[in-house]
């Protein structure tokens, strides 16, 4: 059997190989003359398309892709390549904005979509399309705006943090050490997800990150990495043969989804037979909800995956950027510790819900952050009808449409000159000109990281409470401080990460002693005047 995967694999690198340096060779050859471009977008040729500078960009395809939509006059470019469908890519607002809403119809996730997530995201919300979906949309946009779900988030957030995460921060702090603040933070939103999901603590493990992932975490990991290959894959067919004949990376995705499954589907049956047992409506959790809804049990399991997977990777890979971006603009860290300070003095309480809606700079600096480093850096549909764009750019039927919110973040067209700079009051209103510091509306197809129309994130609000709680409880008691210089490297799997984590070493607060008289009075007015952004 080893000697079969290996006997695989060597053959199939080896063949694919070859067949790149052939079509190479032929492309110096015979067509040197016949480049096309299309549109804006990458050098194609005959037959295979733009597969070569492809292949040559594949590890940096988002990139890539960026540089190429800012060249481009329309932020749109049209690629082809052998073995993949006519793919347009698009950072034009307009554009986006008729995709995601007024011709949604036309624009599904579609079949190759769900293809590359079925078998680990199953039927769930965030991979169907039509009745089903919106079915499941109706049924959680309830569930999410009850008061007592955000109650229960609120609880869990408390425990989670206050009993867990600081004391292990504390501990790592005593012993000098360093740790790899994006670690920990995907075990605290692993635990806080399962939790107000499942409403279970059993996968909970020690913060310490001395202690092994989970198995249920490691899965979860596995799942979605190789998904995401599958969707960045030079040629679908190798992943699809893999699948077929169960080797390679494919056996490892069997392997990882039958544990997810097998462990949410005996989650989801020990809720029902205690919910039975008691003749009791469960809790809180969103599971109870929807047993007491009725719905069967694969298509509840299927939608406790697609939000454990969201809940947990968007939320830590937002606030690990967050930290390593303050880490880069002290000043701005230092105006987020006096508004943190300020308004839990001001209402003399700890955080809480009304609290955490006053904290407006945080709330901005979040906002800024994943304009830079978006959670989910693209977004694909495709097309069911022939149709055209409002730039212009013709679509096929069956094309692959694709919006990049990690390329819109970085264009001039979109955000000016200065788009390249952490600047967090460019979402603040300014109190000078009639604004009240309130956060600033911005046109949700200029900032798709929460998607819009209507398929906008349902979690938003749910997402800002627990980011907002943890790294303002964080930054009240300890000052983090990443252990490398340097920029770290961006990787786009079905959530974004950052590479190698962020070792950081951990140190007291030391709140220094300021006149925060001003200060304290804008703030009191809802008015901050944050003079150290950027």
């Amino acid at each position: 059997m080893i000697f079969t995967f290996i006997a695989w694999q060597t053959l199939s690198t080896a063949f694919f190989f070859t067949v790149l340096y052939f079509l190479h060779v032929l492309n110096a050859k015979f067509f040197q003359q016949a480049v096309t471009f299309s549109g804006h977008g990458p050098p194609s040729y005959p037959v295979i398309g733009c597969l070569i500078s492809f292949y040559k960009n594949r590890r940096r395809l988002l990139d890539w892709y960026t540089q190429l939509l800012s060249q481009s006059p329309t932020n749109t470019i049209v690629v082809r390549r052998l073995g993949a469908k006519r793919t347009v890519v698009t950072a034009n607002l307009k554009n986006v904005q008729y995709m995601l809403k007024t011709n949604f119809k036309n624009y599904p996730k579609g079949k190759p979509f769900t293809e590359v997530l079925g078998d680990f995201l199953g039927h769930g919300i965030f991979n169907v399309d039509g009745e089903l979906w919106r079915t499941q949309r109706k049924l959680v946009s309830h569930e999410f705006s009850t008061n007592s779900l955000r109650e229960y988030v609120m609880n869990t957030l408390r425990e989670e943090v206050e009993n867990r995460l600081l004391p292990v921060m504390q501990s790592v702090l005593t012993e000098n050490k360093a740790v790899d603040l994006q670690d920990l933070l995907k075990r605290l939103t692993f635990d806080m997800i399962c939790k107000v999901s499942l409403g279970t603590a059993e996968q909970h493990r020690s913060l310490d990150p001395t202690f092994p992932i989970c198995p249920l975490a490691e899965a979860f990991d596995v799942s979605s990495e190789i998904c995401a290959r599958r969707g960045a894959a030079t040629l679908s067919l190798s992943w699809k043969i893999k699948r077929l004949i169960r080797v390679g990376s494919e056996r490892r995705l069997k392997e990882a989804v039958q544990e997810v499954h097998v462990f949410v589907s005996r989650v989801i049956r020990d809720k029902i037979r205690d919910m039975n047992e008691r003749a009791a409506s469960g809790n809180d959790d969103l599971l109870s909800r929807l047993i007491l809804a009725g719905h069967d049990e694969r298509t509840i399991r299927d939608l406790m995956i697609s939000f454990i997977m969201a809940g947990r990777d968007t939320t830590s890979a937002a606030m690990t950027w967050l930290f390593w971006l303050l880490s880069q603009h002290p000043n701005i860290k230092q105006d987020l510790v006096r508004e943190v300070e300020l308004v839990v003095k001001k209402r003399r309480s700890n955080l809480d819900y009304e609290s955490l809606k006053e904290l407006k700079l945080l709330n901005a600096c979040l906002l800024e952050s994943m304009r830079l480093y978006p959670p989910v850096a693209w977004d694909s549909k495709h097309a069911v009808e022939d149709d055209v764009l409002p730039d212009g750019t013709i679509v096929k039927s069956g094309d692959r449409v694709t919006y990049i919110p990690y390329g819109m973040g970085r264009m001039e067209q979109l955000w000016g000159k200065d788009w390249f700079e952490f600047r967090p009051n460019r979402w603040l209103l300014e109190p000078e000109k009639g604004g009240t510091g309130e956060i600033r509306k911005m046109c949700p197809y200029k900032y798709p990281v929460f998607q819009a129309g209507p398929r906008d994130c349902i979690g938003k609000e749910m997402a800002f409470i627990q980011m907002k709680y943890v790294v303002a409880s964080i930054l009240r008691r300890f000052d983090v401080e990443p252990v490398n210089q340097g920029c770290p490297v961006f990787v786009p799997f079905l959530t974004a990460h950052m590479a190698g984590g962020l070792p950081v070493r951990i140190r007291k607060r030391n709140i220094s002693k300021h006149d925060g008289n001003e200060f304290a009075r804008l703030i009191g007015a809802n008015a901050p005047d944050f003079r150290s952004l950027g």
